[in-house]
């Protein structure tokens, strides 16, 4: 997200040069404030020099493109602790995969890095591509915990097998002669434990999805990483990087709607910032 003018004025008014504690600016507040005690006029003075030191520097160019790159750089670190508190809450096992991951992400830009000729604005998709990637794969790993504990709650992940049995012995029990108060009762109970066997398939089935999406992510990482192997070409590679991420898209859709079902924290249903892996400004 670009500045607004008011971060331009907020930064201005609080600009301060390499080595200075306080800002000039404070201090030709401070002395205009103590002149305007003993003659008024210094403060309508004061205000105008203001004023106009706000909208020259607020302008300059070079201080907007500082200002925009500053709050970059403090949004992006505000968003990786985020991620990375998000990583502390998943078991150990995903922990290692998704820094495993990520890993293999770092490497792949190191290994464009290494090439002279490599464009910077390829090199800066990349990192934002393979950035999503990682995103998506977090989310994937806390959707598949989140319906686990879900699952674990309701006891063994093999308890459908117990509810299939419930299910029959009260179906036999319904053939047996019983009042009609008993009949209705066990009925009930059937309909529950259908119901109860059919979101834990559901929740199975979307486990299995998650496993598959997970697995393809990772084939597709070391597809590109062999890519850029062979071609040494930084833009045919960040191609490929944004070719996965649009394939990926009714991936990530389908997450978000899982995620409301289950329950995630709310960073988990918005879309990160470009999460910066290896480029420095």
């Amino acid at each position: 997200m670009n500045p607004s003018p008011w971060d331009y004025i907020r930064k201005a008014f609080n600009a301060r040069p390499i080595g200075m504690f306080i800002p000039p600016n404070w201090i030709g507040l401070g002395v205009f404030g103590m002149l305007g005690i003993l003659n008024p006029g210094f403060w309508l003075v004061g205000l105008g020099l203001e004023l106009g030191y706000l909208w020259v520097l607020g302008n300059n160019e070079r201080f907007q493109r500082f200002v925009g790159a500053s709050q970059q750089v403090s949004t992006r670190k505000q968003w990786q602790s985020k991620v990375d508190l998000l990583v502390q809450q998943l078991n150990s096992e995903d922990q290692q995969r998704y820094r495993k991951l990520e890993g293999r992400c770092r490497s792949l830009l190191d290994q464009q890095l290494q090439l002279q000729t490599a464009p910077t604005q390829a090199l800066q998709a990349q990192n934002e591509g393979l950035g999503r990637l990682l995103w998506l794969y977090l989310r994937l790993l806390s959707t598949r915990q989140a319906i686990n504990r879900m699952l674990l709650g309701q006891g063994s992940l093999d308890a459908a097998q117990d509810l299939e049995e419930r299910i029959t012995q009260l179906k036999g029990k319904l053939s047996e002669q019983l009042t009609e108060d008993l009949r209705k009762s066990y009925s009930g109970q059937v309909e529950i434990l259908e119901q109860r066997l059919v979101r834990r398939r559901e929740a199975k089935e979307k486990l299995d999805f998650l496993d598959a999406e997970l697995t393809r992510i990772q084939e597709q990482i070391e597809l590109v990483r062999e890519q850029a192997v062979l071609t040494a070409d930084p833009v045919t590679i960040s191609q490929r990087v944004d070719q996965i991420t649009t394939t990926l898209g009714s991936t990530s859709q389908w997450v978000t709607d899982q995620q409301k079902i289950y329950g995630a924290v709310e960073d988990l249903m918005s879309e990160p910032p470009a999460v910066k892996l290896t480029i420095d400004e």
